[in-house]
């Protein structure tokens, strides 16, 4: 039997679309560029959260989805396992276009984008916006004076994650996770996946993640965990 080979450019893009892993991601310069560009082509972007997703994520699941990116999470789950739903809350309001785009390039019709982001009480925040679009963030970057931003929603997570009931949670919001996961109500949640930044939160932030998740009766799941992508669930 020949072995396997990776896919070409060729293969990966047709029609308009790059092709990864069965899902198409319309053509956008803005969005769709340089190495997000290559990963998406040979299979490789979010290689360490996919794994994880294919591993924990089951039928009947309902995802919630802290930071939405390019619909890339969404779309996975939403394809690959037959879930109830996927919330993403994504604070970059240039994506969510592109991200109901890919939904419908898809066809993921149980999938809910909200221009927001979960957090201990109602609010706003400045978010900062840069080129490439996928830079931008939460914070100021060293080097940078009076960088141009927006004013983006924070929704109270409590009445939010009430409503949703989630059963996984998928999480990569660039360090602030030492800051909300332990605020959020995890009692629901069987599964976690999530990307952490040591460099930026360090060895305490490492640890208050890991408290709160062993609080709420999750333990570290090893086979779904990779370097900084860390995975939790409720039983092996």
């Amino acid at each position: 039997m020949p072995r396997p080979t990776a896919p070409t450019e060729a293969d990966a893009i047709a029609g308009g679309v790059i092709k990864s892993r069965g899902m198409r991601f319309p053509k956008d310069p803005q969005i769709i560029q340089g190495r997000v560009r290559k990963l998406l082509r040979t299979n490789g972007y979010e290689a360490k959260e996919t794994e994880a997703a294919l591993r924990v994520v089951k039928e009947g699941d309902v995802v919630l989805e802290l930071g939405g990116g390019i619909g890339y999470m969404s779309t996975l789950v939403a394809t690959k396992r037959a879930i109830k739903s996927v919330h993403s809350f994504e604070a970059n309001p240039q994506l969510i276009p592109y991200i109901r785009k890919v939904h419908a390039a898809n066809g993921v019709t149980n999938a809910h984008v909200t221009n927001a982001i979960l957090g201990p009480r109602k609010g706003s925040v400045d978010f900062y916006v840069r080129d490439p679009m996928l830079g931008s963030s939460m914070d100021v970057l060293e080097g940078e004076v009076d960088p141009p931003s927006i004013k983006v929603d924070v929704l109270n997570a409590k009445p939010v994650i009430a409503d949703i009931k989630p059963t996984v949670l998928i999480c990569d919001i660039e360090g602030a996770e030492v800051d909300l996961i332990p605020k959020l109500d995890l009692s629901g949640i069987r599964a976690a996946i999530l990307e952490t930044h040591p460099q930026w939160i360090g060895p305490t932030g490492i640890n208050t993640i890991f408290k709160a998740f062993m609080d709420a009766g999750l333990a570290y799941y090893h086979r779904g965990s990779h370097g900084k992508v860390l995975c939790f669930r409720t039983e092996w």
